[in-house]
Formats: structure tokens, sequence, C-alpha cells
């Protein structure tokens, strides 16, 4: 990211009420509008990237590429509105889409993608890899989301690693920083899809484990939220069948996660 670049954050008041859920609060009241035009204000990015192709762990055709676009522009869309509603952050209302190809990720301190087991995982250019590594290295963030089992964490594996093959992917504990910085969050949490509200394994692995990739001075670089969709609970705040509860802690655990990047 460019070193110019500073975000003006408040994190001192909540604007919820102790027992008032995050999906609820999300929904009652509006924010500011000028809060959407401040110079300063984060932008949500999401990245959209290749896969291998041609490889199903379920039978079901999600695009190819376009598994990079699953619960877009929704999830990041009401995301958004909970930080301006749970928040002091300034956001832009609007997510964008960018490549890891693309020069301007420099500019934003917080990377999302999705989805990066299917299709027989990522397929990076020497372009891609560089300018991540690059990017994380400078200070940015990425947050990985909604994989599952063994195969697809295989698969995402396979490529991811060559990002930083001289760093190992660790296995965050209940305690670090990260659940802690915002709202007091016992760990990582699963999070279902909006299909599943038992919240029942996709997989193999029936706990959400969330693993990261650590700079030298241990900030976390890439947080990798594995067996968990934290994505479908922003998506689905408003779906009459999809749990509250689980809606609710995926506000928490996306606004825990975007503080700890922009303060670390």
């Amino acid at each position: 990211m460019k070193t110019s670049t500073v975000f003006m954050i408040v994190c001192t008041s909540l604007a919820v009420t102790v027992g008032i859920g995050a999906a609820e609060s999300v929904a009652n009241g509006d924010v500011p509008a000028e809060l959407d035009e401040a110079g300063d204000a984060f932008t949500f990015v999401r990245i959209q990237y290749n896969t291998t192709a041609g490889e199903w762990d379920d039978g079901e055709d999600w695009g190819g590429w376009q598994t990079w676009a699953v619960d877009f522009p929704a999830a990041d869309q009401n995301l958004l509105r909970g930080v301006r509603r749970l928040t002091n952050i300034h956001v832009n209302k609007e997510p964008i889409v960018l490549q890891l190809n693309d020069d301007r990720i420099f500019e934003y301190p917080f990377l999302y993608m999705l989805e990066v087991g299917r299709n027989g995982g990522l397929q990076l250019t020497p372009k891609e890899i560089h300018n991540l590594r690059e990017y994380l290295l400078r200070g940015g963030f990425l947050f990985i989301d909604d994989f599952w089992g063994t195969w697809q964490w295989d698969n995402f594996y396979r490529t991811f690693s060559k990002v930083f093959p001289d760093k190992p992917i660790v296995q965050l504990d209940n305690d670090h920083q990260i659940f802690h910085c915002y709202y007091d969050i016992d760990g990582p949490q699963m999070i279902p899809r909006v299909s599943n509200p038992e919240n029942y394994p996709e997989q193999d692995v029936d706990v959400a484990i969330n693993r990261a990739v650590l700079d030298d001075d241990g900030r976390v670089m890439v947080l990798i939220n594995w067996n968990s969709d934290i994505g479908d609970g922003w998506e689905h705040t408003y779906h009459p069948m999809y749990p509250t509860q689980y809606a609710n802690m995926a506000y928490r655990l996306g606004i825990n996660y975007l503080i700890y990047a922009l303060t670390h």
C-alpha cells in the first residue's frame, strides 16, 4: 500500500446496545451520508482470480474463474453497512473488484478472497504472486474465506504456498489479539452457508480453524478462514431462514478482522 495512505479510525465506542444482535443493528437506522464522502474512507476490495478448473469436489459447476464472485456484491455491501453502523470507521458504501496483477491493490489496506479451494484451486501468475507478496510485506492484509475440508485446503495450498515459500502457515490460538481487538470472541467460529442452517460440517473437518501467515514482527498478513463461511453470514443477514446468531457472529468476526488490519 502507499505509505502516505492514512486511515483515521476511532474505535472507542460501539453503535450497538448490549443484547442487540449485529444483524438487527445493521437493519436499524442509517449513518449520515457525509461519512461516505470522506477522502480517507475505507474501501472493501474483493479479489478476482482464476482457477485451474476441471476438478470438482461435489459435482457442482461453479463457473470456473467465477468462483471469486460468490456472494458478490450483497455480502460486501452488507458488511460495509455493518461497519458503518457498528463502528466509527468511514467507509465507501460500494465495494470494488481488482485483480492481483493490478498495482492499484497497493492503495488499499484490506483485500478479500473466497472459495479458493474449488475447481482445482487458485491459479496465480508470476506477476500476481509478486504483487501479493510485495503488498503484504508493505503492510497490507488479505482475508481468505469460505473453503472447506482437506481436499480444498490442499488445492489452495498447492499454489498459495508459492507466495511465501519462506514462511510457515500457522494456526491462531483463541487468545490471539485478532479475536479480541473490538468484540471479544472465543476464537474461530464455524459460520454456515444459507442452505445449512443446522451448521453441519461441509467436508471432513468439523471445526472452524483460522490459519495465518505472519510477518517478521508477528503481524497477521494473511488470515485464512478455513471451514467457515463468513460471507454467507453477511450476504444473508435478512434471509428469513438464515439463523440470526450466525449472521451476528459473521459481522463481529469481520469487524474484528478489519480493525486489526487497519491498526497493525
